[in-house]
């Protein structure tokens, strides 16, 4: 038996926003401690890493751990049909082969379920090493999201180079070029709006904007976004959610074919 009843129902739908146009189908992990998903996008580039704790939910019930295959698209249909305002709970019995959505208007006179069939859904849990980065940036979604679109406009991919001076931003295309460029910035007002560098050394990789734009999506589930970086490895795109978890992204690094050739001379 699966119950899980969240208050700020909108969260789900910011959630779901933020991974439906990357995962087509993905197993929902439920366990007693979290609701979590892990899955490829379709062309097996980019991962996305949901978790949601049991902490963050008014009531949460599962009895035994249980995988639930969903079309995300689907799902996110039926979550449009909830208001912003309304209390959500997910619902399923152990071998059903549907999963139940209950939207509850706060005033608690309207209630409307839907209930949604389930997939079989073959997915191999990827186990996403703990790794030590050459540098993390924390900064303002909306301003990462920001940098992100207006450089999509320049080129197809985005260089993030990292300095004790700040984290620069560049892309290049046919018409032109393009450098953004942040300074670490601790003094505002607002913790949400600083722009924090740890570095261990520089850092400069190449990434799909195409991905990236993808990935701010989820701008609207946090106020700061944390970007994670070392050579070799997955960028990591994390935004936090509430109280309650995290949305993580990993996109592996571009590898430029010309790079040989470009070097300069030691």
């Amino acid at each position: 038996m699966l119950e899980l009843r969240l208050v700020q129902g909108s969260l789900l739908k910011k959630v779901m926003d933020a991974i439906k146009d990357l995962v087509n189908d993905a197993n929902f992990d439920c366990s007693s401690a979290s609701f979590a998903l892990q899955a490829m996008d379709s062309s097996h580039v980019a991962l996305v890493a949901l978790l949601l704790r049991a902490e963050g939910f008014e009531h949460f019930r599962c009895d035994r751990n249980i995988s639930m295959g969903m079309n995300l698209g689907n799902m996110a249909k039926m979550l449009k049909c909830a208001g912003n305002d309304d209390i959500i709970t997910i619902k399923g019995d152990d071998g059903s082969d549907t999963v139940t959505f209950m939207f509850e208007s706060p005033t608690q006179d309207k209630i409307a379920d839907f209930e949604m069939k389930l997939m079989d859904i073959d997915s191999e849990h990827l186990g996403i090493p703990d790794a030590e980065y050459q540098a993390i940036v924390r900064m303002p979604s909306a301003e990462f999201m920001r940098i992100c679109r207006d450089l999509a406009t320049i080129g197809d991919t985005v260089v993030i180079s990292v300095t004790k001076e700040g984290v620069k931003f560049s892309a290049r295309g046919d018409m032109g070029s393009a450098n953004i460029v942040l300074r670490q910035n601790t003094t505002v007002d607002k913790p949400e709006e600083a722009t924090i560098i740890e570095m261990n050394e520089p850092v400069s990789l190449t990434f799909a904007l195409r991905y990236m734009n993808s990935f701010t999506k989820a701008t609207p589930l946090s106020n700061t976004v944390t970007l994670s970086l070392s050579a070799e490895l997955p960028i990591v795109v994390e935004y936090k959610i509430a109280e309650m978890g995290y949305i993580r992204y990993y996109l592996a690094p571009k590898i430029e074919d010309d790079e040989e050739e470009t070097k300069p001379e030691a």
